[in-house]
């Protein structure tokens, strides 16, 4: 093959980038675009999906000029995303008919309301893996069917068409209009085990058929990209993959055997095991998706934990509290005391996620006493992080009957080296840091690749993961996990 190497464009939740990769999956050549958060009332979150697309085609050239390469170099692109965040556009010209709406968005009560009189959140577990919950798709789609004047009955016609960003960014590359597995598993109408739109639940919650992407694999050809496309620097190349962006870290860390298991620590945390070929009905407040398809061959399923604040929570103490002034220096501050001081900071601004799953819980810090300074307080926010891994794992062992016994971690704060050693003692397993920390984007690359035969197989990807870091577990700490379920008990009923 002539061409030398893959583009990855990683559409997330504050910017879009391009990264350009080797055939051996290291980086190349990175560039980013920011975008604007949009907040038109409290709970409402928006992106302009015109403003994204303008950044994407920009990252685009401007990766391929930084790395001196045109279209012919480029073997596939593939695509990222913000997962659940929902984009309705015009079918003839492309334009968003309404801002899109976040995935971290609130506004869908009356949306989900109406989905469980029709057919009740067990129903919607039962056939998407998901609770009904504003965090995916189906009811932001419906409440702009709802709201947006005339979209309904255009929505019928065949005038719009609906997507998560990775639907959208492929239409505007290609002009087909397709989806992946795990995006589509992300929106509430997908059955999980058909992996196509649910006939019943479209009937039920009113969404026509006719704006609805065709479901693919997370590894094909969906087409080329158009001539038009950021000035013609990729005019040709396939357009070969779409992961959500958990999904992906799971496939960019080569989490390819049942068991394998990923974190991502962010802005939240999100930690993802693959369960194999069939889907694992969680009873212990876990999510069951779709971790990825390659091409023809069976799903692999994924249980997944989502943890709402971990590094927002750093953030939080740098602007609001002003304890530190940058992200970084919270792991110095911590060191300055050997524990917490029996303080337990629980950050449920906004309810508890997995596996609680608990919109009316808030957040407290539990066990202060005289003693407790701001070094304490650093390491409970620090701790905050590994506790609520904890949880999630506690679930997943529960759910999975296969008790973890490594966890390969990405991220921004996996740069913190006394938060890795806290989770690796509070887990008691292994924590790992490869040396790629991009492993979203090398996901999407990953798989692209396979797609048009660069990489030959997962082997060959598993032969080029590297581990950068390791800690092992040191110390016991399950006296301090009991304190700290007794402060999440303190958080609930407060909405």
């Amino acid at each position: 093959m002539s061409a030398t190497h893959i583009a990855a464009i990683d559409q997330g939740t504050t910017s879009s980038r391009c990264i350009v990769f080797d055939e051996h999956g290291a980086v190349v050549t990175v560039a980013q675009r920011e975008h604007r958060q949009i907040f038109p009332r409290p709970g409402w979150v928006e992106h302009d999906a015109a403003e994204i697309w303008a950044n994407v085609q920009t990252v685009l050239r401007e990766a391929l000029e930084s790395a001196g390469l045109a279209a012919g170099d480029l073997a596939a692109i593939g695509i990222t995303n913000q997962r659940e965040t929902t984009v309705v556009w015009d079918r003839a010209t492309g334009d968003p008919v309404h801002h899109a709406i976040v995935w971290q968005d609130t506004r869908t009560a009356d949306q989900l309301a109406r989905f469980d009189e029709a057919l009740g959140d067990d129903t919607f577990r039962e056939r998407t893996g998901l609770p009904l919950s504003p965090y995916f798709a189906g009811s932001k789609l419906a409440w702009l069917l709802d709201t947006v004047d005339g979209l309904r009955e255009r929505a019928a016609r065949g005038e719009v068409l609906f997507g998560t960003v990775d639907a959208y960014l492929i239409w505007r590359l290609t002009g087909r209009h397709v989806t992946d597995v795990t995006n589509a598993s992300r929106t509430l109408l997908m059955d999980l085990r058909a992996l196509s739109w649910s006939d019943e639940i479209l009937a039920a919650t009113g969404i026509p058929a006719a704006m609805l992407p065709e479901i693919r694999s997370s590894a094909e050809v969906y087409g080329r990209a158009r001539a038009d496309v950021a000035g013609g620097v990729v005019a040709g190349v396939p357009v070969a993959s779409a992961l959500g962006d958990q999904q992906a870290a799971l496939f960019g860390q080569t989490c390819f055997s049942p068991g394998d298991a990923k974190c991502t620590y962010g802005t939240g945390s999100f930690l993802l095991l693959n369960t194999g070929d069939s889907p694992v009905t969680s009873g212990h407040g876990l999510l069951s998706t779709v971790g990825y398809r390659i091409g023809d061959q069976p799903a692999a399923y994924a249980l997944e934990g989502a943890i709402a604040v971990t590094g927002s929570l750093v953030q939080w103490v740098r602007d609001n509290l002003g304890l530190i002034s940058s992200a970084a220096e919270i792991e110095q501050l911590a060191a300055t005391v050997d524990d917490n001081g029996g303080c337990y900071f629980v950050p449920a601004f906004a309810g508890l996620f997995a596996p609680h799953w608990r919109p009316d819980a808030r957040g407290v810090i539990a066990g202060l006493t005289g003693y407790v300074t701001k070094g304490h307080l650093a390491r409970a926010v620090l701790e905050a992080t590994g506790w609520q891994t904890r949880e999630v794992v506690d679930a997943m062992n529960a759910d999975s009957g296969v008790p973890l016994t490594e966890l390969r971690v990405d991220g921004g704060m996996t740069a913190n080296g006394l938060l890795m050693q806290f989770l690796a003692d509070a887990l008691d397993v292994p924590v790992v840091r490869p040396a790629v920390t991009e492993t979203t984007c090398l996901g999407a690359a990953y798989a692209a690749g396979l797609a048009v035969g660069y990489w030959k197989d997962t082997d060959t990807l598993r032969a080029h993961w590297r581990e950068d870091a390791r800690w092992t577990p040191a110390t016991g700490r399950e006296a301090d996990y009991a304190q700290w379920k007794k402060a999440v008990a303190r958080t609930l009923d407060w909405a």
